[in-house]
């Protein structure tokens, strides 16, 4: 069903004669003669506004919600979709919402928020008519491996064989479905199927990101200060913000082997840049530089679009039964196995 006709379906027939009255000259017999239209008022230009302290004011409620993909698709050879391909797109990731991934899978449904009304239709999408958020290299996709990341992605596959399946203990199974870590908490801010809330609160000297997934904390000193000694690994890295313009720019060094953004390494060197271009968007770019896992330094953009708060704790561990569940069964199966043996 098109737009249009989507449209018209969601009206009573009241609402369809107004908005035909309204859109069709002299629909009503017997009306005055239309006064002559006023010349239209110049739309007042947005001015940046500041923090007592002079930051420019990024503060509030946040969300990077959207359908365009990290990588561009193998089947588009284009930097921009049409605004009719993209809601083209919509249409078919709205109802792909929940499918199965798989051949004998079951449809996940912990994704599928369509119901409440939490679908990804909600967010940033007409903002962004980009085939992918990779800018950098121009086939916006990420660069090749280089012979480093080849081994270290070999070495890294050739130990999860050896760990054995991820239901045979807990340490086999990801970060994320441990509640422990997930790539788009970030550092770079990536959005998933839920959760893509962020609040910014900004003070002297420091500006903080809470992250609406795994509730997560980003507190960012503003002075351009040294990282951490070399040595020394965290979880989301060692970062430092400065401001160059209206624009905040974030360097994060210090990263883990235990959280790979995209496979890198714990060498990787991630710049981050926010920048408010309007009372309702935040754009945001970053540049990942690791040459011990690809060939080339890449790039993506994406935006942030104002949203309402507050941010409810995303207390992920609490009700994941899931985890237990997982291994509980494939204990059941393994025993059911057993019995049928002779």
């Amino acid at each position: 069903m098109s737009l249009t006709r989507r449209f018209f379906a969601s009206l009573s027939v009241a609402g369809i004669f107004v908005v035909v009255a309204l859109l069709v000259p002299g629909f009503v017999s017997g009306q005055a003669p239309t006064a002559p239209a006023k010349a239209k008022v110049p739309a007042k230009a947005w001015t940046l506004s500041h923090t007592a302290d002079g930051q420019p004011d990024l503060q509030g409620y946040w969300t990077n919600t959207t359908y365009t993909p990290l990588q561009r698709p193998n089947n588009i050879n284009k930097d921009f979709f049409t605004k009719e391909e993209l809601e083209e797109v919509i249409r078919h990731a709205a109802d792909e919402e929940g499918a199965q991934t798989a051949p004998g899978t079951i449809p996940d449904v912990h994704y599928d928020f369509t119901q409440f009304g939490l679908d990804r239709s909600q967010g940033v999408l007409a903002l962004n008519l980009r085939t992918s958020m990779i800018v950098d290299p121009p086939n916006g996709r990420v660069p090749p491996l280089s012979e480093q990341g080849k081994e270290r992605a070999a070495e890294r596959a050739a130990a999860r064989k050896r760990m054995g399946a991820p239901t045979d203990m807990v340490q086999n199974q990801p970060l994320s479905v441990r509640c422990t870590h997930m790539d788009r908490v970030g550092p770079p801010m990536l959005p998933g199927a839920y959760n893509n809330t962020y609040q910014i609160i900004q003070s002297p000297g420091y500006l903080t990101i809470l992250v609406e997934m795994l509730h997560w904390v980003r507190v960012i000193p503003l002075d351009n200060r040294p990282h951490l000694p070399s040595n020394v690994h965290q979880w989301v890295g060692s970062y430092s913000g400065r401001w160059e313009g209206n624009t905040l720019v974030i360097d994060s060094t210090n990263f883990t082997e235990k959280t790979v953004f995209q496979g890198a390494s714990e060498k990787m060197h991630l710049i981050e840049r926010l920048t408010r271009t309007d009372d309702d968007t935040i754009r945001y770019q970053f540049t990942v530089d690791d040459p011990s896992t690809w060939t080339k330094p890449w790039s993506a953009e994406l935006f942030f679009k104002k949203t309402v708060g507050p941010i409810f704790e995303h207390a992920c561990h609490e009700g994941n039964y899931g985890l237990g569940n997982t291994l509980a069964g494939a204990r059941a199966e393994e025993k059911r196995a057993a019995a049928k043996k002779p």
